[in-house]
Parts: C-alpha cells; structure tokens; sequence
C-alpha cells in the first residue's frame, strides 16, 4: 500500500482468543497487540496481513455487538488485497477455512475468493488482474 490504512475493521467474536489462532493459522494474520483480561477475554486485538489490519474483541455485556452465529444474515464482510490470492487460497482451503467460491476473475479487474471464519464472519481476499482499471488502485 501507498498509503497508511484509513480504515479499520472491528469484529466481535464469542470467542476472540480461538478466533486470533484461527485467523492467524488459516489466513495467516499476525498478532500486532493482543490485550486480555484476567479471564481471557480480549478486550482488544491488532492483526495484520500484507500491511492491513484488523481490529477484535470479546463480546462483552452491554457491548451492543453479537457474533454472526446469532444473526440470520450478515450485515457486512471484509475485503483484504493480498498479493497472491490463489497462493493465498491454497493456504485457506488446507487450513480448514469454509471456502464460498473462487478464486475468480471478476469483470471490474479483480481476482476474488470469499471464506467464512468459525465464527460466521465473511471474509474476501482479492488481487487487482494485470491492466486492471485506476479505480481498483485507487482503492489500496
């Protein structure tokens, strides 16, 4: 990326400790900051992959967040550009992640494959296709 991210993702997970392992193991995140409270609920975590982060927690009473396992449909997903994102499926699938679809060429210049997480939250890794529009750069 060009430029420092503007943007981060927020997610709430049941289980924030086995949803960093997961993340980490499956998409292949690293832990930036990790910060825990006595009875191991993360009361917040940094992640990276290529340069991107995003940002977890615990749910916690009060909070006003719930995990996708309690809703009937999604609200959102996150969408990643990775520099590989067939190398980066590969790692995906062997690791266990419940794979949509793809990868797949879309015709707005992107190659695309979606996962879902173990706790519902959808997640897109893409790469921009050679000669692909201003727009899809614009957006890194």
């Amino acid at each position: 990326m060009t430029e420092s991210q503007r943007v981060f993702p927020y997610l709430a997970y049941a289980d924030a400790p086995a949803a960093i392992d997961w993340l980490c193991r499956v998409f292949g995140f690293e832990p930036l900051d990790v910060q825990t409270i006595p009875d191991g609920r993360v009361v917040h975590a940094a992640l990276a992959l290529e340069g991107a982060q995003v940002m977890l927690a615990s749910l916690f009473d009060g909070g006003g967040y719930c995990s996708p396992q309690t809703l009937e449909a999604l609200p959102s997903h996150v969408l990643i550009h990775v520099e590989n994102v067939d190398a980066h499926f590969r790692q995906a699938e062997s690791a266990g992640a419940s794979i949509r679809y793809g990868p797949v060429d879309q015709p707005w210049g992107a190659r695309l494959y979606e996962a879902i997480d173990l706790e519902g939250h959808r997640w897109a890794f893409m790469q921009p296709q050679a000669g692909a529009s201003d727009s899809i750069e614009q957006s890194e």
